[in-house]
């Protein structure tokens, strides 16, 4: 049996390499047969059969050893071939490789010194712009002065027809805005006006839109200018009314009044702030003196309860969902009953006797409950201070009992005086809820989502509450089909009694009213 010698020691098989036994397998089949032996005849029998049978074996084995031969010549040949195949393609793609990197490297010197000369030739666009912005204001200019000449001159000469053409060429400036008309607008300014359907459109009666006009005119007036009149300070108070008394879109605002879309924007935040500067700390007071002996008298005239400055309420403002801390202006309770995602801003406000403000606190998240806007307010600060000693201001179940906010009783199985001390408080925190009725309902822009932004919604609604104490203070009437109906949830908070001694004058001016006659009967 043949055997496989061993290979040298210096030069180890490749797994890969069979080089050596292909040689191997090529020489044992080239070898030549073995001779037969010259006398065949002269062997014996037995031996003759197993020589032909060793003959007919060889010659088998031979076959074999050439087929084998023949195969592993063919798998290192498809070997070589792959390995050649994968070389010419790492090669290939080396080339394309850098081919790609040149031709990025090119596009980028190309792109750069596209954009280079596109900023060269803008430049030279806003400086050719600039100077032809300056030529068209000189042009402007001396056509305005020949104009005006030409004017004065048939006046001189007493050219009727001269005078009326310099006349339209003065006019011809309003060609640099869009013409809109002003019609309606025109027509609520005339003094012939009905009066009351100038209270409808505008919420107040024409002496009191006068009296704000004459109050803002100083810081929202402005002046002509050579190519356009300004917009009178009438118009740009009666686009700020108009729109918050309506609560109409910017759009037909615009078309109303024959301004800009942006205009009549600008005018609205701008009058506003000029309200809240300015009419603000004039008609947005603390009572003091005699007007808190004042409000303290009326307040118990009508209730029986003494040392009362003032009835608060908290109400909601919706808005539309902001950007950033959604969560904090998500209004659960609202959301619950409209089934509709709500988002709000609360307003605080403490009123006097006749519905008018005194405090308000604007702005913050609607998540928040009363209590805690309580306590992000100046007013909680005024009392922490000690300024608000001796008195009471009336709250809803929604604030906590302190040393100055008094609250009617909440707990379950109330006994008849305190029955009778919640229907005085009810009588009292009627009137803070139907001061936020008639500010809301004569002020549309509250009852729904409006287009300003959140960091500007404070100083409209600060804008609203100013003009609702001005109608207030000037007796102004409402329609009646402009009253709104107050719906706000009140949440008990958890720490409902956060002051003993309060607890006990509550008890006291309970048991005070009950044996004094002053309770009345409804609690029966």
């Amino acid at each position: 049996m043949n055997s496989f010698p061993a290979a040298a020691p210096t030069q180890p098989l490749l797994e890969d390499d069979f080089s050596f036994y292909i040689s191997f397998f090529q020489d044992s089949a080239a070898a030549p047969p073995a001779s037969p032996p010259t006398s065949f005849c002269d062997m014996p029998k037995g031996r003759r059969r197993r020589e032909a049978g060793a003959s007919a074996s060889g010659e088998e084995k031979r076959k074999k050893r050439k087929t084998i031969a023949n195969l592993l010549t063919s798998i290192a040949a498809i070997d070589a071939q792959d390995e050649s195949e994968r070389r010419e393609s790492d090669e290939d793609s080396r080339r394309e490789l850098s081919l790609l990197k040149e031709n990025h490297h090119r596009k980028a010197e190309a792109m750069l010194d596209y954009y280079s000369r596109l900023e060269d030739n803008f430049s030279a666009l806003d400086d050719d712009a600039d100077t032809l912005r300056s030529k068209r204001v000189r042009v402007a200019a001396s056509a305005v002065a020949a104009a005006a000449a030409a004017a004065s001159a048939s006046v001189e000469s007493d050219a009727g027809p001269a005078a009326s053409a310099a006349g339209s060429g003065h006019q011809q400036r309003r060609l640099w805005v869009k013409d809109r008309s002003r019609a309606w607008w025109d027509r609520c300014n005339h003094p012939d006006f009905p009066e009351a359907e100038f209270r409808r459109s505008f919420r107040m009666g024409r002496a009191t839109f006068d009296l704000i006009c004459e109050e803002l005119g100083s810081a929202v007036a402005k002046e002509d200018t050579m190519l356009r009149a300004a917009i009178p300070v009438r118009q740009r108070v009666a686009v700020c009314i108009w729109r918050l008394a309506t609560g109409e879109p910017l759009r037909l605002v615009s078309k109303r009044f024959g301004l800009g879309i942006s205009t009549c924007h600008k005018l609205v935040l701008e009058v506003c702030t000029a309200i809240k500067a300015l009419l603000m700390p004039k008609f947005v007071q603390w009572p003091d003196g005699a007007a808190a002996a004042e409000a303290k008298s009326h307040f118990e005239a009508a209730s029986g309860i003494p040392n009362v400055i003032g009835s608060m309420y908290t109400t909601h403002i919706p808005i539309i969902a902001p950007k950033i801390s959604v969560a904090a202006y998500f209004n659960r309770r609202h959301t619950e009953r409209n089934q509709k995602t709500s988002y709000s801003i609360t307003v605080q406000g403490v009123v006097n006797p006749d519905g008018v403000f005194t405090d308000v606190c604007i702005g913050w998240p609607g998540s928040m409950p009363d209590d805690q806007v309580l306590e992000k307010s100046a007013l909680y600060q005024r009392a922490a201070a000690g300024m608000l000693k001796n008195t009471w201001i009336v709250g809803s179940s929604g604030y906590p009992l302190m040393d100055w906010v008094l609250v009617p009783y909440t707990h379950q199985n109330l006994t008849w005086t305190q029955h009778a001390f919640n229907e005085k408080i009810g009588e009292v925190q009627r009137i803070a809820r139907e001061a936020f009725a008639r500010l809301k309902g004569r002020w549309t822009c509250l009852q729904k989502r409006t287009e300003v932004k959140l960091q500007d919604l404070p100083v409209v609604i600060g804008a609203c509450c100013v003009l609702h104490n001005i109608c207030e203070l000037r007796k102004e009437e409402m329609e009646p089909d402009l009253k709104y109906e107050l719906v706000d949830d009140e949440m008990v908070p958890e720490n409902s009694i956060r002051s003993v001694s309060a607890s006990q004058a509550r008890d006291n001016i309970a048991h005070n009213l009950l044996h004094h006659g002053l309770a009345g009967t409804a609690f029966f």
